[in-house]
């Protein structure tokens, strides 16, 4: 009862920061940009007559992809900086202490507050990529094979970077978690880059840089299962060998194994998270 209540109030909070307005703004931008981009994707379909339906389905298919990373890239943000106060804030404004000095448990408030910034995370991420893909179908005609999927894997990479972000607001300050936790975010989405450009290459050394990063942090790896699934499944044939090193396209589907570390590390971060907050003085 405790978490659930603790929950509803870190919504109620969360709606009222300013960062949530930006995430709208932001979110409606990038919607109006990509639908603009996309009809003119159809305008030079027609003009030039050069492009075949399947070269349009793959085009569309990359630059769904690629407005989906900014679209995770703008929910990475938003959920970095609300996790920040939600640990670091409170503490260093007194409020913590004021909700501790009841008989509650701290993990009780601690997932409360991760339960109720999951909620919101999640809810933000499928509402928005759900618009998304729907201004693709519209404007183009094209839809994902797997776009539930792609929305789930989305919304686990969110769960992933604000389990991260909780745990760094635990240790270090609320601006420094938020830096922090984006910085990382970016830094496995290059290493990924660059492990698929060593695996096109035929360099295992390189590839395995972005094996490595992708187990460390699995926001990555979430993020290439999201784009197998909202790309055309031919995509893969038409862009022909060394399609490995494109940055936007996934040459295959999340396994089982990798899902359930996810989760894994999901529950091991939160733990970690506990156990700092537990030992912190407040």
């Amino acid at each position: 009862m405790t978490a659930l209540t603790v929950a509803l109030l870190t919504l109620r909070e969360a709606a009222r920061r300013k960062v949530v307005r930006a995430l709208l703004v932001l979110t409606l931008v990038l919607l109006a940009l990509s639908a603009w981009g996309f009809s003119k994707l159809i305008g030079l379909d027609t003009e030039l007559g050069t492009m075949t339906s399947g070269e349009a389905r793959l085009v569309a298919s990359l630059l769904l992809n690629l407005v989906m990373f900014g679209m995770s890239l703008i929910a990475a943000l938003g959920t970095a900086f609300l996790a920040g106060p939600t640990v670091a804030g409170e503490v260093e404004s007194g409020q913590a202490l004021a909700m501790l000095a009841r008989p509650v448990r701290r993990s009780s408030v601690l997932f409360g507050k991760w339960l109720g910034l999951v909620t919101f995370g999640c809810a933000y991420v499928l509402v928005a990529g759900f618009a998304q893909v729907l201004v693709v179908r519209i404007t183009v005609g094209y839809w994902p094979p797997s776009p539930a999927t792609g929305l789930a894997l989305l919304a686990g990479e969110t769960v992933v970077l604000l389990t991260l972000a909780l745990l760094l607001s635990s240790v270090i300050s609320t601006m420094a978690s938020g830096i922090v936790a984006v910085g990382l975010f970016g830094a496995t989405w290059v290493a990924g880059v660059v492990g698929g450009i060593g695996g096109a290459l035929g360099n295992e050394g390189v590839e395995r840089v972005g094996t490595v990063s992708r187990m460390i942090l699995p926001t990555d790896g979430l993020w290439r299962g999201a784009m197998n699934a909202f790309q055309d499944p031919s995509a893969l044939l038409q862009m022909g060998q060394g399609e490995q090193g494109f940055p936007f396209l996934a040459d295959a589907p999340l396994t089982p194994a990798y899902l359930a570390w996810a989760a894994v590390w999901v529950a091991m971060i939160w733990g970690l998270t506990a156990l700092s907050f537990g030992r912190r003085d407040v």
